[in-house]
């Protein structure tokens, strides 16, 4: 099993940048695909990020890509979501989470979720 805590959001104008981080416990952080997600006010949580186990490897949402850089830290068992020319349509809860299996762009293929981080871009 692995735990998750989310860290780094907060209220930010459009154009801003902001630096989401995801603290893993577990010895076997490097063995899971890990997700970034986010839940808008009265919508269903969606996509954004992954970075698979492979280091190098991310996908991106098509709305966050060139904008949004998704990293990894297997030392610190730490996950990063760099967000830049923020929107204010990137409003809402960000959500880190961890599946050992294949990696997906739904949520329910993740059993691991941290307790998510505000992310609110004013215009």
């Amino acid at each position: 099993q692995v735990q998750l805590v989310e860290s780094g959001g907060g209220l930010v104008q459009a154009g801003d940048s902001l630096r989401l981080s995801c603290a893993a416990s577990g010895r076997t952080f490097s063995k899971y695909n890990m997700g970034w997600f986010r839940q808008a006010p009265g919508k269903e949580r969606e996509f954004v990020a992954v970075v698979t186990t492979s280091v190098d490897t991310t996908y991106y949402e098509a709305s966050v890509k060139g904008r949004f850089t998704a990293s990894r830290d297997n030392a610190k068992s730490t996950v990063y979501l760099q967000m830049n020319s923020l929107k204010p349509e990137d409003t809402g809860v960000y959500y880190c989470a961890a599946t050992y299996t294949s990696w997906s762009t739904e949520p329910n293929y993740y059993p691991y979720w941290g307790q998510g981080t505000q992310v609110t871009v004013s215009s």
